[in-house]
């Protein structure tokens, strides 16, 4: 994403406002970051003072921790970031947050890489050098950050044990207590923790906490650790480090470092902010960052109905086999939602069109179906499939075409509403004395105000000719194996008498002779209830029993050539695609997307 030309503080007039807009504007007003200072690379005060004026007008980021795969919530964040930076001419950074040691996996890293890509975003600047970041690269300046505030008396080493620290913390209603070790001297303390640093210390004996207020009303001003002792290997600096630092004092020290002018995150993370702007109020203080140091700003995180996001539950249904992988197309997942096939276009709709707040609400699932269906309508081409299939026999074929096995060729638009000047080919396939209908198509003893076939209706064959239905072949439980029908001569679609013969519907089909027989996967909502993990609810209880259903349906030969990840519009069944991992020359495989109106739970 390079860093386009922009002469003003306000984007495309089209693009809907928030608070984070107004902030960042009247930033770009009042030149807040105007003088800011960029080296080219993430580094201290001293690095990025003797880089060139900033061309960047902001600097976002997103930073996922590559412990899992990302979900649509993460979408949201990253359409967020790297949204704005792209409106105001500045730059989003992806940065892995790879503090912890041992979670850290370089499977989840290439997920997020092609998750962002996917999605449409770039961290290139116009030099081509890429702004892609690990936090873990930054552990020398985080340890020297650490060293210099036991230096000056902003941190100190506690040996309590993890129960006496949490005892001593105090609660909402009662201050906590000083510890016995927070009147070390700097030197002592110092002395500890280069201990700590070389490994003379097991995990869990001593922490680094800075010293700020035990009486604090913001409990995450009592003295937060900073940094803890875990003999671990690290993906990334191997066996170097034995200490780690915490995420609250990692997270500020990463945008600091990547002169980051708006850090934005969501409101868990808001009660953090006040320690946020104390380290980095005492380390500009040092001279170790530079000014303006970094802000950070909370919105509202993405809830959206029938969906949960938690790592660990998700990663509970694809290790019991309840889903088949973090890219199930029923999964949450941006990888899920991929094979599912949903779009990157749809996607960045939906985070448009949610908007962005800092009030906690629910957004229901049939938004998203919405976008998608929006950004569908004029791209996939139609098709018609037959999902539960009964054949049937045109029994005067032979009388009216003088041959049993003659073909009529027919043909519809494969995008029936194209924009002016759009080239769209048609649709071809043949109708001959046998197709395959709908089984609900039929009915012997029809209910009142049905209108497809019954003996002695007519309807038409969508492309084809006007049939009239004469009865039906059963089996032995009285269940109809065959629909019978004649043709009615010169009734085809398209030309002159194709409006002699007036009918009251017209049904979809595949003619037996060039259909092709396909596994179509009806995917549906993985859960019953709008809200499956709140509340304590068992979220296991509630999930949904009909959210895969596997149809050996046919359909018509136009799909012959689909491609992986290709989508289309099953004329009344709604959006579908050929599955990424299973569909191939001779064995098509398409996933249900969603249906042709939000009909859910009606």
């Amino acid at each position: 994403m390079s860093t386009p030309a922009h002469n003003d503080s306000a984007p495309d007039a089209a693009k809907p406002s928030n608070f984070l807009r107004q902030i960042i504007e009247a930033d770009l007003a009042q030149g807040t970051h105007a003088h800011n200072r960029w080296a080219g690379t993430p580094g201290d005060a001293a690095h990025q003072a003797g880089g060139a004026p900033d061309p960047a007008r902001i600097r976002t980021r997103f930073p996922p921790e590559p412990n899992g795969y990302l979900h649509v919530g993460h979408a949201k964040s990253i359409c967020l970031n790297f949204g704005l930076a792209r409106d105001y001419g500045g730059m989003c950074h992806l940065r892995f947050d790879d503090t912890n040691p041992e979670k850290e996996d370089q499977e989840y890293v290439d997920s997020i890489i092609d998750a962002v890509h996917w999605l449409g975003f770039d961290w290139k600047e116009a030099s081509g050098r890429e702004n892609l970041y690990y936090a873990s690269n930054y552990f020398d300046f985080m340890y020297r950050a650490a060293e210099y505030l036991v230096e000056t008396g902003h941190a100190y080493v506690d040996e309590q044990t993890p129960e006496e620290m949490r005892a001593n913390r105090g609660d909402f209603g009662k201050p906590g207590v000083d510890s016995p070790y927070r009147s070390r001297t700097p030197a002592e303390n110092l002395a500890r923790l280069r201990e700590m640093r070389g490994g003379k210390l097991p995990d869990g004996a001593a922490v680094l906490r800075a010293r700020i207020d035990m009486a604090s009303p913001n409990i995450n001003l009592r003295d937060p650790a900073i940094y803890r002792i875990k003999h671990a290997e690290h993906h990334n600096t191997g066996g170097r480090w034995c200490i780690y630092p915490m995420y609250t004092f990692a997270h500020p020290i990463e945008d600091a470092l990547e002169c980051i002018t708006h850090s934005i995150c969501t409101l868990e993370f808001e009660d953090q902010r006040p320690f946020y702007d104390w380290l980095l109020e005492r380390l500009a203080e040092g001279g170790l960052i530079a000014r303006p140091q970094p802000r950070q700003y909370e919105f509202a995180r993405l809830n959206l109905t029938y969906v949960i996001t938690s790592k660990r539950k998700l990663k509970h249904l694809v290790d019991n086999g309840i889903v088949s992988g973090w890219d199930d197309p029923r999964m949450p997942t941006i990888v899920g939602l991929r094979r599912r096939g949903y779009t990157p276009e749809a996607i960045q709709l939906f985070c448009e069109r949610i908007g962005v707040t800092k009030d906690y609400s629910w957004i229901d699932y049939g938004t998203l179906e919405g976008c998608l269906r929006e950004d569908l309508e004029s791209k996939a081409h139609r098709a018609m499939v037959v999902l539960d299939p009964l054949k049937l026999e045109l029994t005067n074929w032979a009388e009216v075409f003088g041959s049993d096995t003659h073909l009529e060729h027919c043909h519809l638009p494969a995008l029936p509403h194209a924009a002016e000047g759009q080239t769209v080919p048609d649709r071809r396939f043949t109708l001959g004395r046998e197709v395959w209908i709908e089984r609900e198509d039929f009915e012997e003893t029809p209910p009142k105000g049905y209108k497809r076939l019954f003996p002695g209706n007519k309807v038409r064959l969508k492309g084809g000719y006007v049939i009239e239905c004469t009865g039906c072949e059963k089996d032995a439980d009285g269940r109809a194996t065959k629909v019978l029908a004649t043709v009615v001569p010169d009734t085809k679609s398209g030309t002159p008498g194709a409006d002699s013969v007036k009918v009251k519907a017209a049904i979809t089909w595949v003619g037996v002779a060039d259909g092709l027989q396909a596994e179509v996967r009806l995917y549906d909502r993985l859960f019953t209830d709008p809200q499956p993990d709140a509340g304590g609810k068992d979220y296991l209880a509630l999930l949904n029993p009909a959210s895969l259903k596997v149809a050996t349906a046919y359909v018509e030969p136009s799909l012959a050539s689909a491609q992986p990840d290709e989508k289309f519009q099953f004329e009344r069944f709604g959006y579908f695609v050929a599955d990424r991992k299973d569909h191939a020359p001779g064995k098509p495989v398409f996933n249900r997307v969603t249906g042709l109106k939000d009909s859910w739970g009606k």
